[in-house]
């Protein structure tokens, strides 16, 4: 995943039906000497039940909590889209503009307090590892940097195959990703983890070798290529960047439909538009353990 030299400013266009990050603030800079305890947070994003095809499908969100030992405090971080999944996924066709137009931006939100009653009664709130103040504030250097350069919200994952061990073409980047570089920057400074089970939800495109088409400009643009710029608007045409949840379920299933039976996919991905020639089983959403990591110094005791 491309990283970008600053964040730009959000056009006043993509509206989200949610605040993002309503009541984050500042991170803390914590004592040197404070011992800080690290908590895995999961819960269901939504429900959702869709026969035999989908199952009790597993859709999670993920976030990290924070307790300061010096002042009892709570902390929860996490990332998510600025303007709700559906934006980040497809986007809008406006009349008079001949590209799509995409609202996808994803973003770091850290606030005070942890929702005990939200984590525990529907998935999972555990202690994975305890970290020294000073490893904190390394930390939030680093979530800083992050947060600046790595700014678009990617829903999909497109690989070769369901095998394990199966090319990975394209690379998702979303919630689950963001807590899985923090476990291992923190891993990184020192930090060791315990040893339990973690599973995180994927949402994986399966696709011959994409090809690439182009960006906005080389496609859209007066010396575009009018077949390819049809194909593309047409291609999005069924897919409304719907701001709930459920609606945005219901288009996954029209994208399902398309790609079944037309074997194609365009994918936008850093700015630039790929056709991938999808092939069986198509979609898959999984929930698969990627175990905590290991570090690269030397291990730290608190």
């Amino acid at each position: 995943h491309r990283r970008f030299d600053y964040r730009p400013k959000t056009d006043p266009y993509c509206q989200a039906r949610y605040t993002f990050c309503p009541t984050g603030s500042a991170i803390p800079l914590m004592k040197e000497e404070d011992v800080i305890e690290v908590y895995r947070l999961q819960a269901p994003v939504w429900e959702f039940k869709y026969g035999d095809l989908l199952g009790h499908l597993k859709i999670m969100h993920d976030a990290v909590g924070f307790k300061s030992s010096l002042t009892g405090k709570n902390y929860t971080m996490e990332w998510y889209e600025l303007f709700q999944l559906g934006n980040c996924t497809f986007p809008h066709l406006r009349p008079g503009m001949e590209a799509p137009f995409w609202c996808n931006q994803g973003a770091a939100c850290f606030y005070e307090g942890i929702d005990d009653a939200h984590w525990k009664a529907n998935g999972t709130l555990v202690l994975v590892t305890t970290i020294s103040g000073t490893m904190f504030n390394e930390m939030a250097q680093w979530v800083k940097y992050d947060n600046e350069t790595g700014i678009y919200y990617e829903t999909w994952t497109v690989q070769a195959s369901p095998d394990k061990k199966s090319t990975v073409w394209f690379d998702s980047y979303e919630c689950s990703k963001f807590i899985l570089r923090t476990y291992q920057k923190l891993a990184d400074l020192g930090a060791v983890f315990k040893k339990i089970q973690t599973n995180y939800t994927s949402i994986i495109l399966f696709s011959g070798e994409p090809v690439y088409l182009g960006n906005e400009t080389s496609i859209f643009g007066p010396q575009g290529n009018k077949t390819l710029a049809a194909a593309i608007r047409d291609f999005y045409n069924p897919f409304k960047p719907h701001q709930s949840v459920r609606e945005f379920f219901v288009d996954l299933f029209k994208i399902i439909d398309h790609v079944i039976l037309n074997h194609q996919f365009f994918l936008f991905y850093n700015l630039e538009y790929w056709f991938l020639p999808m092939k069986s089983p198509y979609l898959k959403i999984i929930y698969e353990e990627i175990p905590l990591p290991v570090g690269s110094k030397t291990s730290f005791g608190v």
